[in-house]
């Protein structure tokens, strides 16, 4: 299959056409909006906030604002990369800022000092600064933040903080940290959706570029689930597909020449689509599919917006669940999840790839069967394995049946 760059600049152009229409019908799986845990029962975020909300669009709410009394009651400090990354950073935020703007609460970013170089002792120093700028609750974004995070829930008690991406955690005395609440997600199902797709739509050369050089849960996850889905979708098509795996140049979540140097040879060589799964790498990732007329799976958030040469994105609802989480500071009931592990998946309408029509530019594999795998997920039939160490060990990693996986 060859796709054409500039059948995909058509369809933009149809759906800026038809944008009005388009807005607000994204033709995804019912209530797929806001995430509701599966391991609780509560009522989702958008239930228990306050009526008025008074913003629907993130980008229209500013990033800072200037508080009366110069505290500040949602607080986040930020991961590695830039906070308008396009992926988790931003997504996360979008999350608080639309949960103060519809409530009428003040609301700060905080990010650590040194950059992508940031030390526990710097993410702790802007957690500290969150708890005495008067913060409510404190949203922590990504699995770095263990370290310092443990440090700040200890001396800070009576703060509930929010760890998107992560997990409960202990004091020393290994008793569990109650004002922590771990929010994670089950990225191998969004994984397991872009890949599937991908082939069915005709792609037989793949790659997966991921952040965190191999040791972030939440990029495995997605990587594994991609393989998983790839694999299945080629036994039903009775082929054979290959796929670039790396974490190379990822570490540190960043754009970089070298990352697009590497990216550049395997779109050279036949690469088709990447997956570019890790904050702002994307940047490198698409800059080198468009030197090459080739193609891009994004990460956490729909990036449709952000190239013609995005195909789709294999999503998880981050502003959704710290809507939900925060909420939950608000209305008295963060003990139902403080302390404890909450994961979001397709149950909880939590992680998708979108359907909107300026957002689905697969050309053979329609919404009507997405909507169909996505529903096999939800009532159990199709199961997509977690466990991530797979891709660890040279020899199971490359062990596929349809997939011939190369380790990079």
């Amino acid at each position: 299959m060859k796709k054409s760059k500039k059948l995909l600049a058509l369809l933009l152009c149809l759906a800026m056409v038809f944008g009005l229409a388009a807005c607000g019908n994204s033709n995804k799986p019912a209530n797929s909006q806001t995430p509701a845990p599966g391991t609780n029962t509560e009522t989702p975020a958008h239930e228990t906030e306050t009526p008025g909300e008074t913003e629907a669009d993130p980008d229209a709410i500013e990033d800072s604002m200037t508080s009366a009394d110069s505290k500040y009651q949602v607080a986040f400090v930020t991961d590695v990369g830039q906070l308008k990354d396009k992926s988790f950073n931003q997504g996360t935020f979008d999350g608080v800022k639309l949960y103060a703007a519809a409530n009428g609460l003040s609301y700060k970013y905080y990010q650590p000092a040194n950059g992508s170089e940031a030390t526990d002792d710097d993410r702790y120093d802007a957690m500290k600064a969150a708890v005495e700028g008067g913060a409510d609750v404190v949203v922590c974004a990504g699995y770095l933040q263990e370290a310092a995070l443990k440090k700040a829930a200890i001396e800070n008690p009576e703060t509930p903080f929010v760890f998107i991406d992560g997990y409960p955690l202990t004091d020393d005395a290994g008793n569990t940290l109650s004002n922590v609440a771990g929010i994670a997600f089950k990225e191998e199902q969004a994984g397991y959706l872009a890949g599937y797709a991908a082939v069915m739509d005709g792609f037989t050369k793949l790659g997966f570029s991921g952040g965190g050089g191999g040791t972030n849960p939440a990029c495995c996850r997605f990587g594994y689930g991609y393989v998983q889905g790839a694999n299945h979708a080629a036994e039903e098509l009775g082929i054979t597909v290959d796929m670039n795996y790396s974490w190379q140049y990822g570490s540190t979540f960043s754009a970089s020449t070298d990352l697009q140097t590497m990216i550049n040879g395997w779109y050279v060589n036949g690469t088709e689509i990447v997956f570019a799964c890790g904050g702002s790498m994307f940047q490198s990732i698409v800059a080198a599919a468009s030197a090459n007329d080739k193609f891009v799976i994004g990460v956490d958030v729909d990036q449709s917006g952000e190239s013609e040469y995005v195909v789709t994105s294999a999503m998880k609802g981050l502003a959704d669940a710290v809507q939900w989480a925060v909420a939950k500071v608000y209305d008295g009931t963060f003990d139902t999840i403080g302390g404890q592990q909450t994961s979001l998946g397709v149950a909880d309408n939590a992680v998708e790839l979108p359907t909107g029509a300026d957002s689905w530019r697969f050309e053979s594999f329609t919404v009507e069967k997405y909507e169909s795998l996505y529903q096999q997920m939800v009532d159990g039939t199709l199961v997509v394995d977690d466990d991530y160490t797979v891709m660890d060990n040279a020899e199971t990693a490359t062990n596929w049946s349809n997939v011939n996986v190369n380790i990079i």
